[in-house]
């Protein structure tokens, strides 16, 4: 497993933009596939966006593909959320994970390294 700290959330306007940081600890970090997932008040747990340990594949969630970018940088234990565009409806606890799976999909369950989150609020 890997240890994860996240940075970077905050209050924004609609229409605005914020990119979190998930800082990673763990010789392992390398070989994980990297995901946020968020959680609004009241409701489940949701995947967000994923990417493979080489960067070389990543899938975003319906409601965020063309505004978010996930990326990371192996060289500095970093994974990052560039969140563009942002609404509403994006206010949520943002969570980064950590999978040691070659393939966990965007089941919170396959994730087994988790931060404590940053809190994203979008005001209208």
């Amino acid at each position: 497993q890997v240890q994860l700290v996240e940075s970077g959330g905050g209050l924004v306007q609609a229409g605005g933009s914020l990119r979190l940081s998930c800082a990673a600890s763990g010789r392992t970090f390398s070989r994980n596939v990297m995901g946020w997932f968020r959680q609004a008040l009241g409701k489940d747990r949701e995947f967000v966006a994923s990417i493979t340990s080489s960067g070389g594949s990543i899938y975003y969630a319906d409601s965020v593909k063309g505004r978010f970018t996930i990326s990371r940088d192996n060289a500095k234990n970093m994974v990052y959320l560039q969140m563009n565009s942002l609404k509403p409806e994006d206010t949520a606890v943002y969570y980064c994970a950590g999978s040691s799976s070659w393939y966990p999909g965007r089941q919170a369950a396959n994730f087994g390294s988790w931060g404590q989150g940053t809190q994203v609020t979008v005001s209208s």
